[in-house]
């Protein structure tokens, strides 16, 4: 193994320290003029956004054919498609169903709608984990579990009595004809 595998010219070093500082100030002015949404990771979009912010950062650091200016043009254009994407998702309901999932009801009164774990590839078993780490110890005190839009899950409690108008399990649905029926019966109820 060569001594270049682990050393670098200083000349390199430095490019590394200045491009990577004032790339760094570019993402976090880009960032502050965007507003919090931007670094939300609500659904899987903002999530690839995210990442891709963070690869495009580790590129300008580490690749000496990347211009600082390119760098700080992808970052700009990552963050303007993620603006323009949630601006129309907000006003356009068309539009959100075409960019967004929706949140997928996997447990509902402590019944597993296996159907619907089917259809989401989700396992009883890692079902099973969320509620226990949720610090339930029984599925008769969950009230539901639904897996997010952006994958992670949340698990609700029994709600004594339930009101519809204010339930938050009100645009989740379960996949499946049956799950789907089954669920719709279900939250009917709540």
């Amino acid at each position: 193994m060569s001594a270049d595998a682990f050393l670098a010219p200083w000349s390199d070093l430095l490019r590394i320290v200045v491009v990577g500082a004032l790339a760094y100030a570019g993402l976090v002015l880009f960032l502050r003029i965007t507003g919090k949404r931007t670094l939300t990771k609500l659904n899987a979009f903002d999530l690839v956004v995210t990442v891709a912010l963070g690869s495009t950062l580790a590129t300008i650091l580490l690749s000496r054919d990347v211009a600082l200016a390119e760098g700080l043009t992808a970052f700009a254009l990552l963050i303007a498609l993620q603006w323009l994407v949630t601006f129309a998702s907000v006003r356009s309901r068309r539009f959100q169903t075409l960019v967004k999932a929706t949140p997928t009801l996997l447990v509902h009164r402590g019944a597993i709608l296996e159907d619907a774990l089917r259809e989401e590839r989700v396992s009883r078993e890692e079902v099973l984990a969320v509620v226990r780490s949720s610090g339930a110890t029984d599925l008769a005190e969950v009230g539901a579990v639904v897996l997010e839009t952006d994958g992670s899950f949340s698990v609700l409690s029994v709600a004594p009595e339930p009101d519809a108008g204010r339930s938050s399990l009100a645009t989740v649905e379960a996949p499946g004809n049956g799950a789907r029926d089954q669920a719709s019966q279900r939250l009917r109820r709540l």
